[in-house]
């Protein structure tokens, strides 16, 4: 009976210690985890340069508002106007090749008294694409001669891109982590510490900003109302500290 008292006390205390090593092990590890990452100092990097569009688009659109019964004749008419459109474009020196006119599309218009005649707004879109973006924004800008041929047109956006931007991504992210690594070298000496490597970084989403904006989304921006740009790149790098 001694022994069996004693083998039941001696069992239990062996669990007991052996779980208390392992407790012991897994403090350790965890304290060896929690100073290594003491030694790692994390912080974002980023840089700015401005660039020229490169690339245009203008969208517009003209239209004619018809009685049922001119429906034809109306249709007529968006023929005509649209020669006149084509016709103004290549005098201001657009190439056809860069011209996309939709086909008509007609909607009715809403009248509260079914028993007047239906009218109808025949409509057609045209899209300018081109890399002359001085020379497209000017004419944008001058359309009164083709509206003083009786052709009803108006601007509906005019939008401006720089097509390099890929390339100029990658050109940007080395200014970005020498940004981040200035940024570091200076928190750690506040601290007593200097870096030493990096140990990751990875790239944020690049904002394309109206000049000295600083509307940035966590998605991204791209603006388009503006030919001169702003491109931001950012980089978040973790350094080895010692």
């Amino acid at each position: 009976m001694e022994i069996l008292r004693s083998k039941g006390i001696i069992i239990p205390s062996l669990i007991l210690g052996f779980s208390l090593v392992l407790s012991s092990l897994f403090i350790s590890r965890s304290l060896v985890e929690i100073k290594k990452q003491d030694n790692v100092l994390t912080v974002v990097g980023s840089t700015r340069t401005r660039v020229i569009s490169d690339q245009v688009k203008w969208r517009g659109e003209f239209f004619r508002r018809v009685l049922d019964k001119e429906l034809k004749s109306g249709y007529l008419q968006m023929s005509r106007d649209k020669e006149e459109l084509i016709k103004f474009l290549k005098e201001n020196g657009i190439d056809e090749k860069e011209i996309t006119i939709s086909p008509v599309f007609m909607e009715q218009v809403y009248n509260e008294n079914s028993s007047q005649t239906r009218e109808y707004i025949l409509r057609q879109t045209v899209e300018i694409n081109s890399e002359e973006v001085n020379k497209i924004s000017n004419i944008a800008q001058n359309v009164q001669k083709l509206i003083d041929r009786g052709v009803f047109f108006s601007t509906v956006s005019l939008e401006y891109y720089y097509s390099k931007l890929p390339q100029l991504r990658v050109d940007l992210l080395g200014n970005a982590i020498e940004d981040a690594k200035v940024r570091a070298a200076k928190i750690a000496s506040a601290t007593g510490k200097k870096i030493k490597s990096v140990k990751s970084a990875s790239m944020g989403v690049v904002q394309v900003l109206s000049p000295n904006s600083v509307e940035i989304s966590d998605y991204g921006t791209y603006d388009v109302n503006t030919i001169e740009k702003e491109v931001m790149v950012t980089v978040k790098v973790s350094f080895i500290v010692d």
